[in-house]
């Protein structure tokens, strides 16, 4: 146990138990234990996948951090790493993921295509964007960044996972926050059913502009 990562600054160990006790309160227990024990999903949706592969290898090698262990199924993933070209297509089976990982779970946008669309963000078969269907934790600049810039999004997920409080995290609480998110529907553009009254408040607008 990391005692150094543990204790309280404002609470002195004696020398000769400083490597046996440690004074710490629930919520950084907690975290402590979370923050090393991330696994991710493993899925990848275009060239940032690649770099996100590199850093699963041995040269830059996630398992320092507790991550390597990257599971096939989103019931056994608690980090959702949306790694390349976000398309309207494939939006509906991202959240189709996202809502049957178990809380508490996180998602990092990497690359600028998940986090804003990229260089296909005028496109019409892309989302600008995966934070428009699913909260982000954090983002990863670059086309595609490196394995270096992905630890180091990594790293401040944990730093955000070392500052959560028990009282405060939404798979806590009760309401608007436990309710999944409803899965897009896929016709001739992608439809947010979270935005339904206001597409039909447009469409009843626009019907009666035109009559």
């Amino acid at each position: 146990m990391d005692n150094e990562k543990l204790n309280l600054p404002q609470y002195d160990i004696p020398d000769d138990i400083q490597n046996a006790v440690a004074i710490t309160t629930l919520d950084r227990l907690y975290n402590w234990g979370r923050r090393s024990s991330v696994w991710p999903l493993m899925f990848g949706l275009a060239c940032c996948a690649i770099e996100m592969i590199a850093a699963q290898a041995a040269r830059y090698d996630m398992a320092r951090f507790g991550m390597e262990v990257m599971r096939p199924t989103p019931r056994q993933a608690d980090l959702m790493l949306v790694s390349g070209t976000v398309t309207k297509k494939m939006v509906p089976a991202i959240v189709r993921l996202y809502n049957q990982m178990p809380e508490p779970k996180y998602v990092v946008a990497m690359g600028a295509c998940a986090s804003g669309g990229g260089p296909f963000k005028e496109g019409y078969n892309v989302v600008a964007g995966i934070d428009k269907f699913i909260p982000v934790d954090v983002y990863i600049p670059g086309c595609p960044p490196t394995p270096q810039a992905l630890i180091a999004g990594l790293i401040k997920l944990q730093e955000k996972i070392d500052k959560e409080s028990l009282k405060k995290v939404r798979w806590y609480r009760k309401g608007p926050d436990a309710v999944e998110i409803p899965v897009p529907i896929l016709g001739p553009d992608l439809i947010d059913p979270r935005r339904s009254a206001e597409i039909k408040q447009i469409a009843a607008a626009v019907k009666e502009g035109a009559s």
